[in-house]
């Protein structure tokens, strides 16, 4: 079985709070991520990992029918977020991680990491011309390391130490995420035209 886990639990503070619930094309940056999640068919289990303003983002955002769990200590950065993740999805053989605050991440993106499940190895992660992104898919070998993980550097190391499988994907989306007001209208730009 392949989890999906999107990761939302960040304060956004450069963006001024309340990103993840920031509309972009009529809907919350989070349920652009979740949407396309959930579009994958070998996604067979969906979890977001919530934290700052939890409830509120639970209340106001269609999660459409993610599992939700609360990162009680997502101040302390992506870590965390990672290990609540990564233990909810343990029943996985794999898991494909994806960020809440990248709206245009596509499912075909997705779907492409995932097929890469049956690589020999570790970890597979998109790149794009080159540069190293998300989504990442992490096989069950990896979990235990994960849960070691401290502070707000991701798996970036884990990854690069394990043996990573690079797939590009730069031709399937533009791996925009949103940090600030000024990326949400660059975002709203890029839509409207």
């Amino acid at each position: 079985m392949i989890g999906g886990l999107v990761l939302a639990a960040g304060g956004g503070s450069r963006f001024g709070g309340g990103k993840l619930l920031a509309e972009l094309d009529g809907r919350s940056l989070l349920e652009h991520a979740l949407a396309a999640v959930a579009a994958v068919p070998a996604i067979e289990r969906v979890v977001v990992v919530l934290g700052a303003g939890a409830e509120r983002v639970a209340r106001e955002a269609d999660l459409g029918g993610a599992e939700v769990v609360v990162c009680e200590d997502w101040a302390e950065g992506i870590a965390a977020s990672l290990r609540a993740g990564v233990a909810a999805l343990a029943d996985c053989e794999a898991i494909v991680i994806t960020l809440g605050d990248q709206p245009f991440v596509t499912a075909a993106a997705i779907a492409e990491i995932a097929g890469h499940a049956d690589a020999p190895a570790p970890a597979v992660r998109a790149v794009f011309d080159g540069r190293p992104g998300h989504p990442v898919l992490l096989k069950r070998e990896l979990y235990e390391r994960v849960g070691e993980l401290r502070g707000d550097l991701g798996a970036r190391d884990l990854l690069a130490a394990a043996g990573v499988l690079e797939v590009e994907c730069g031709a399937l989306f533009p791996p925009d995420d949103v940090d600030t007001r000024a990326d949400l209208e660059a975002a709203r730009r890029r839509l409207a035209g």
